[in-house]
């Protein structure tokens, strides 16, 4: 009588095979990060596009008049810190950049204290992590505020823009809107991990690669930041 073989775990047809070492979960991460670069990349060679369509003001920056001719400058839109009347060219989109590299720093701790089983480590970090997006995106509300409602008498919608071309706070709400989805959806995703930590569930699993998989999706992010700040702010 014929016996039935005994399939291992470890046959690359079983699914046991780790294609270079990562997990199903990690590779599909990897694959859905993939494709959202894609549409970041798409974006931002549109605004490069866009950007580089209209005339270089060449005169003194200190007597440029916004027009609909020029591209705005982003030393002289990008001028307001809340709470402060003040003229500080880009000071308040460089705090959002470091208040987002850090959440990125304490992610990798997170990571790390998942690496040795270190429930605490992992919720100290995690929270951090998750008190660094929900500031940034605070920030990015405040900063949507003073364009949409306006100061100086400067008010930027999808349909007009005082600081020059109307493409220009087309894709300016349209870029940074979809990166702050993004984050936001991070920071909830993030929420649901911490919550998780805290009741025991990855300790019962036995790993914490969950950490591991949506602290990719949130350097990614931050990542991503680092092209949009550049594009729209230093450009």
């Amino acid at each position: 009588m014929a016996t039935i073989p005994v399939v291992s775990k470890k046959s690359i047809w079983y699914g046991g095979a780790e294609p270079f070492k990562a997990s199903y979960g990690k590779l599909m991460m990897w694959f859905f990060l993939l494709s959202d670069a894609l549409t970041f990349s798409g974006l931002l060679v549109t605004y490069a596009f866009s950007r580089f369509s209209h005339p270089k003001y060449n005169g003194d920056i200190e007597n440029f008049t916004f027009s609909p001719e020029y591209w705005p400058i982003p030393e002289r839109v990008f001028t307001h810190i809340p709470f402060f009347h003040v003229d500080a060219p880009l000071v308040f989109v460089g705090i959002m950049t470091f208040i987002l590299i850090m959440s990125s720093v304490t992610m990798v701790l997170a990571v790390e204290a998942g690496h040795r089983m270190d429930k605490q480590g992992v919720m100290k970090w995690m929270f951090w992590t998750i008190l660094g997006g929900i500031a940034f995106l605070s920030c990015q509300a405040w900063e949507w505020t003073i364009f949409i409602t306006g100061i100086d008498g400067k008010m930027a919608t999808l349909y007009s823009n005082p600081y020059g071309p109307t493409l220009f706070a087309n894709l300016f709400f349209t870029i940074t809107g979809f990166h702050g989805t993004h984050v936001l959806s991070g920071v909830i995703i993030n929420i649901i991990v911490f919550y998780n930590t805290g009741i025991g569930i990855y300790e019962k699993i036995g790993h914490y690669e969950m950490v591991e998989k949506v602290g990719l999706y949130w350097h990614f992010v931050d990542l991503v930041w680092v092209f949009v700040f550049t594009f729209f702010y230093l450009v």
